[in-house]
């Protein structure tokens, strides 16, 4: 085989009759590609290594023939829009293993993962609680409602929880995880469907208050958006509670 074909054939599948056919290769080409190989095996291992370990909480629960919710939010510290939560329950056989917290995600991984969280999820809900609901009652009980709301979105009732460093308001069983987006797979991909889900809306909303850039900031108090704020005033989805935000009000 040329170098191009066996560049092609290390791409996909390839049985240990052939390994062994190139290893015994003696061009300096094939034993690089070999090399190049190896390394991306053991990086794919290590990452399938990772990934299960993230479904030991989960699996604490499915041993008892239970299902496992994963709740996780976005959009605490912005200046403006909701803070938005997902819910989401995961089977037994999920096998996404690029899901991670959304944080160590590249936008456009989080948005080819979140059609595939969909699809494969046995529920996925998501919560919202706007700018008027986290002024009147605050930014963590509005966090905690929108977690609720949620939860009660799923098709079906889960069992359990798995929360990111928080206590949702229903009468579940929790377990409250620090970090716990990076500690199980249920958490991240509720992170990643929330993140996503709230970037788009956002998105959207920079269509509508272009002078702001949200979709470049997501209503987070970057320059821009701070220059827009202090020459046009809050828009109808700024949170009035937060300062400066009330300071620029005309």
């Amino acid at each position: 085989m040329t170098i191009t074909e066996i560049k092609s054939l290390l791409q996909g599948e390839v049985s240990i009759e052939q390994l062994n056919e190139l290893k015994a290769d003696e061009r300096k080409g094939v034993q690089k590609l070999l090399i190049s190989y190896e390394k991306r095996q053991a990086k794919f291992a290590q990452a399938k290594a990772q990934f299960q370990n993230r479904f030991s909480y989960e699996k604490s629960f499915w041993l008892k023939d239970q299902l496992v919710a994963g709740v996780d939010e976005v959009g605490r510290g912005p200046l403006a829009g909701p803070v938005v939560t997902a819910a989401v329950i995961l089977p037994h056989d999920f096998d996404l293993i690029d899901v991670n917290d959304s944080k160590k995600l590249s936008p456009k991984k989080r948005q080819a993962l979140f059609p595939k969280i969909l699809e494969k999820a046995i529920s996925v809900s998501v919560g919202l609680a706007n700018n008027n609901v986290i002024d009147r009652i605050n930014i963590y009980e509005a966090d905690r409602v929108a977690m609720a709301h949620a939860v009660q979105g799923l098709k079906i009732k889960p069992n359990a929880l798995l929360v990111d460093a928080m206590n949702v308001p229903l009468n579940i069983p929790q377990v409250k995880l620090i970090h716990g987006d990076a500690k199980s797979n249920s958490i991240a991909a509720a992170s990643i469907v929330a993140k996503v889900f709230r970037d788009n809306l956002m998105d959207a909303y920079g269509e509508l208050y272009p002078e702001y850039d949200f979709k470049h900031n997501a209503g987070y108090g970057t320059r821009e958006h701070m220059e827009a704020l202090k020459k046009y005033g809050p828009t109808p989805i700024h949170r009035r509670s937060f300062a400066p935000v009330s300071e620029y009000e005309k």
